[in-house]
């Protein structure tokens, strides 16, 4: 059933679940105000880290501002305490999950089918990428923070994407050096960006843009931008530097000894969706 948006003047933020082989999914839905009813949205589907919740995901990367201002819809699913980004999911499938999530919202709250991004930090940066390997023909675009991508899972990449990849160099957790990790081997951020930048056809050259410690908390960024000037396509690296385990422009989630700093040089929010916006389904 296609709810009628011209009602909601007001933001509406929503507590909603469905079932999907037989178990119960939650998810967060936010919708923004003044919406136009004829309008159809973009939708961003952001995922939050192992063992955390869509209302802190809300918290630690605030779409909602961005979304009233540009009215997109924003929702925050919820893992079975991690998302099951490898292939062996327990008996829990987050791609059809996600999927099954997708149709919903286009169905029930006029969101654009040519216009779904995903993005997502730790263990849901990792399914993020995922997800863009096997939901290729629903996504338009991916951002993927403190994260990357698992080798020999039985997925790779297939399909040419616009993504942003975000990394602290100092991130404690998933070493943006790649390796080993809890049992799995990953790429490196910069393996990662490589095969982007490959499987997109991108120019090897990068356009680089340094970005100094303005907010003076001993971070900076380095962003390498990749373009395909044929069809529009784009690879983005940002490379944190002192960053750790963190959403850029975010609070302060855990201490630094544990996550490490949280840089304040870039609002990771903004520039994700500044990105998105540019690109439908191709």
């Amino acid at each position: 059933m296609l709810i009628s948006l011209n009602a909601f003047s007001q933001p509406q933020q929503k507590e909603e679940d469905m079932t999907v082989d037989g178990i119960k999914r939650s998810f967060i839905t936010y919708i923004p105000s003044n919406t136009d009813k004829d309008r159809l949205m973009p939708l961003v589907i952001s995922l939050h880290g192992g063992f955390a919740s869509p209302k802190g995901q809300f918290r630690l990367a605030d779409f909602r501002p961005l979304a009233d201002k540009d009215k997109f819809i924003v929702v925050c699913p919820a893992s079975k305490q991690i998302w099951h980004d490898g292939a062996n999911n327990k008996g829990i499938d987050d791609v059809k999950f996600i999927d099954h999530l997708i149709t919903y919202v286009i169905n029930t709250y006029h969101a654009d089918s040519q216009r779904v991004y995903i993005t997502g930090i730790s263990n849901g940066g990792f399914m993020t990428t995922r997800l863009a390997c096997q939901l290729h023909k629903r996504i338009a675009a991916i951002a993927v923070v403190a994260a990357s991508l698992d080798r020999g899972e039985g997925y790779d990449l297939e399909v040419p994407k616009p993504v942003i990849y975000m990394h602290g160099t100092k991130d404690p957790i998933v070493k943006i050096a790649g390796g080993k990790m809890f049992g799995r081997h990953i790429y490196s951020q910069q393996e990662i960006v490589k095969k982007w930048v490959t499987l997109d056809h991108c120019d090897l050259r990068p356009v680089i843009t340094k970005i100094p410690d303005k907010a003076g908390d001993g971070t900076s960024v380095v962003k390498e931008e990749y373009s395909n000037p044929e069809n529009g396509l784009k690879v983005v690296s940002y490379t944190i530097m002192n960053g750790g385990h963190t959403w850029p422009g975010g609070w302060q989630y855990m201490p630094r000894f544990i996550v490490g700093k949280t840089t304040q040089n870039l609002n990771a929010c903004e520039v994700i969706w500044h990105f998105f916006k540019a690109y439908k389904l191709i």
